[in-house]
């Protein structure tokens, strides 16, 4: 049976065309070591700067590692966005497609040759393999993105949004759930954009409704809500949901009025706090946020504005990110602020972030949450590790399992537990019992 090497970086959404790609190429047995795979897939991501070098870093070191007579693909929004010239400086690749074909990827293996779409398809189930849990999956429920920000170029490559219908996303959950998963997050570039491309600016209210219909789901959250398509009534519609959790993930990448507008973000910091001041207010709530730092533009009082609104608002997490100057934006043309100022901006607001995680763990600790078993611990098989059923999986932290009244814990399994201490990004718990589902 031949061989397959998979590498998926980049977010979430990629790691969903990733379980797509392996669920069309289960012929193949799946192998840790590429230079024994037979065939080797790159996912990529083109995000920013970074992105881009790890991509490019991952390509080469697995073109010197693999076997002479292997298929090396290169897939993913990089391949999407610089194709033609990746084709010109990476002859070592010998197929590159983009972020069309995932459903079509055994074609393209079979056939040893690329076939470029300009068009994104929106895959369903259709024998995805998920990847990493056996109780939590990642659901795509739309592709590409109508917002204008100044910053990102993922509209170029991923073209307009357009939304999967809601009963197909519904028959994905049902299928998951048959297969045993019973928490999920939903996600797309603009989730809460969800079906606003078809005139239904209530569609992701809907699909909450159909998923709250489908038996066996214990919990959901939406991830990447976008500040000019969220609404009080969405945020409401979460938080009488007896299935979503209080789970609020809202990019506000800065919090000053001249930079939303340089930023093409279309709202204002009035109706930002706003809306984040009632998902705050919502029982047990979890907000998470992300910021861009040196943005052409940001001045050092604009920069300070925004150290001091996340000194105020207690976010539980906060992703800060180097602005990185990206073809085919408008902020490319922009005149630039200098890397230097960027880099000592971005190391004063990682203070001001950790001691807001810092202080978001600290309250956790005496509290008693229901938590999900993940297995094996990231500090070894000395702990069980497990997240609590509002966070969402890998990114915000972890509870380690020290102590049990309860024998025999089962990985995937919803448990009672005794927050006890912490430590960084660390929680210590004790589980009490077994929560009845």
């Amino acid at each position: 049976m031949p061989s397959l090497h998979l590498v998926s970086l980049g977010c979430n959404k990629n790691l969903i065309d990733s379980e797509i790609m392996l669920g069309r190429l289960q012929e193949y047995n799946l192998t840790d070591n590429p230079a024994s795979a037979d065939v080797i897939i790159v996912n990529t991501c083109g995000f920013i700067n970074s992105a881009k070098e790890e991509s490019i870093s991952t390509i080469l070191e697995l073109a010197q590692t693999r076997k002479k007579g292997s298929l090396l693909v290169v897939a993913g929004c990089l391949s999407a966005r610089y194709r033609e010239e990746l084709a010109k400086e990476l002859p070592e690749v010998d197929i590159f497609t983009g972020v069309g074909d995932y459903a079509h990827i055994d074609e393209l293996i079979k056939a040893r040759e690329s076939r470029w779409t300009a068009q994104t398809y929106l895959q369903g189930d259709a024998g995805r393999v998920v990847t990493g849990s056996n109780y939590h999956a990642y659901v795509k429920i739309a592709e590409g993105c109508n917002q204008k920000c100044s910053f990102c170029a993922i509209p170029t490559f991923k073209g307009k949004l357009r939304s999967r219908p809601a009963n197909e996303v519904a028959a994905e959950v049902a299928s998951l759930v048959e297969k045993g998963y019973r928490d999920f997050s939903f996600i797309a570039q603009d989730t809460s954009s969800y079906l606003r491309e078809q005139g239904d600016k209530h569609g992701l209210v809907a699909l909450i409704d159909a998923i709250e219909r489908i038996k066996g789901v214990r919990a959901a959250r939406i991830l990447y809500l976008y500040p000019t398509s969220a609404d009080e009534e969405l945020i409401e519609r979460i938080i009488v949901s007896p299935v979503f959790v209080n789970y609020f993930d809202m990019p506000i990448q800065h919090i000053n009025d001249e930079m939303l507008s340089i930023m093409r973000r279309g709202t204002t910091r009035a109706k930002m706090t706003a809306l984040l001041t009632k998902m705050r207010a919502a029982p047990d709530s979890f907000l998470r946020t992300g910021v861009i730092v040196g943005h052409p533009g940001e001045t050092d009082e604009r920069f300070e504005e925004l150290c001091e609104f996340l000194k105020e608002f207690k976010f539980d997490r906060v992703s800060a990110f180097a602005f990185s100057r990206e073809e085919d934006t408008l902020a490319y043309e922009m005149e630039q602020i200098p890397s230097r100022t960027i880099a000592s901006r971005l190391k004063k607001i990682e203070k001001i972030i950790a001691s807001a995680h810092e202080e978001s763990f600290a309250k956790m600790v005496g509290k008693r949450v229901k938590v999900e078993i993940e297995g094996e611990s990231s500090e070894g098989e000395m702990f069980y590790g497990a997240k609590p059923l509002v966070w969402d999986r890998d990114i915000d932290g972890e509870v380690l399992i020290n102590d049990s009244d309860v024998e025999n814990l089962e990985v995937g399994g919803l448990y009672e537990c005794e927050i006890t201490e912490h430590s960084g990004d660390k929680l210590l718990g004790r589980v009490i019992r077994k929560c009845e589902e």
